[in-house]
């Protein structure tokens, strides 16, 4: 048997932090794709349940176009099972909203629920859960007794720590589920992919987000496939990369260059060194120490890096190396004003140099890089 555990799709998410509307509605298209993607993954690799560990959306308000995706896909294969807890930014929207539920998508309320995918199997697979984000709850956190001969997966969507915190019911203490007979402990909230031991056979994971959103969710996303043995008695799982864009952070030292062509030929080697796909987006961080007569104009670079990646944001953390003795004999308008800013004592050196970077091009009539 095989079950997909994934959570915080955050379907609906608005996306307007780092891109522009078109692009912002074509990633909130492709996050709502992802799912369907993967509803179709789930049926042709014969798997039996996904099991949605919350923020299957962002908000408590969702789109019609959302909730009618999400319905319709759960509907297309009747006998594939669908496990659904709502995670801390939503709520019951998509349910409260739909008169009849399809008959093979299951629910966790504010009090334990139990579910087993195969009750005439010798070791029955039991999937439990309940919603720490549900007001209703009620702190603490404690496991209904599981029976050690079944498969236990216990879904939840919270904050792991090693001790029990008081008045944080979205708190999730591995303290309080040793010795459960959890057999695994199925996360949501954590965006990255973590896995490890719950005592005394346990394993705990956080499947991470299925596509990153922001520069804060960087690398590979996707979600876990457990494979259940119900013969042998043996199971196992794996993370399946699944995002169709990847998000990375890359640094590219520009400190030889002097023209905006020559960083652009230092960042495109970076990345082709990097194996970086044309599909990702990036935040390309420049760094090093640069002299007051080179340069490298942002837009022109966003301009040409755009045409390659989908997205590209560049972040200019170089600095300026100023010789001032080369302005010491100068009695033109420039030197005087290098040297009053070199005097200023309530400056460091590196905004001394900025500072001087932007007097002298404002001085040269230059268009100011800032």
């Amino acid at each position: 048997m095989k079950i997909i555990h994934c959570a915080d799709l955050h379907l609906d998410s608005q996306l307007t932090t780092h891109l522009a509307p078109k692009k912002a509605r074509e990633r909130r298209a492709e996050l709502l794709s992802n799912f369907s993607r993967l509803v179709d993954y789930a049926w042709n690799n014969k798997v039996a349940a996904i099991v949605i560990a919350g923020d299957l959306f962002d908000t408590p308000i969702i789109s019609v176009t959302a909730r009618n995706l999400v319905l319709d896909n759960i509907k297309k294969y009747p006998s594939l099972q669908f496990y659904y807890l709502t995670g801390n930014h939503e709520n019951d929207s998509l349910t409260t909203t739909i008169s009849k539920l399809p008959s093979n998508l299951h629910l966790f309320t504010a009090d334990w629920r139990s579910y087993c995918l195969n009750p005439t199997s010798n070791w029955p697979v039991v999937i439990s859960g309940v919603d720490l984000n549900n007001p209703a709850f009620q702190p603490p956190l404690t496991v209904p007794n599981l029976a050690a001969t079944n498969f236990n997966l216990v879904v939840l969507h919270g904050q792991i720590s090693a001790y029990h915190q008081t008045n944080q019911s979205e708190n999730i203490a591995l303290e309080d589920l040793q010795n459960s007979q959890i057999d695994y402990l199925a996360l949501g909230h954590l965006h990255q992919f973590q896995s490890g031991d719950l005592s005394p056979k346990g394993k705990y994971c956080y499947a991470g987000c299925l596509e990153g959103r922001g520069f804060d969710e960087l690398g590979q996303h996707g979600f876990v496939e457990l494979t259940i043995d119900e013969k042998l008695h043996q199971w196992n799982f794996h993370f399946v990369p699944f995002a169709q864009r990847e998000l990375f952070e890359i640094k590219v030292e520009i400190t030889d260059c002097k023209t905006t062509s020559a960083v652009l030929e230092k960042i495109k080697e970076t990345l082709k060194q990097a194996k970086i796909a044309t599909s990702s987006l990036l935040k390309i961080i420049l760094f090093g120490q640069v002299s007051l007569d080179s340069e490298h104009d942002l837009t022109q670079l966003q301009t040409d890096l755009n045409s390659d990646y989908y997205l590209v944001k560049l972040v200019d953390q170089s600095t300026a190396q100023v010789d001032y003795t080369m302005f010491a004999g100068d009695i033109s308008l420039k030197g005087e004003f290098v040297r009053l800013v070199q005097q200023d004592q309530e400056l460091d050196e590196t905004q001394r140099a900025a500072i001087v970077k932007c007097g002298l091009q404002a001085l040269n009539g230059e268009d100011l890089q800032i």
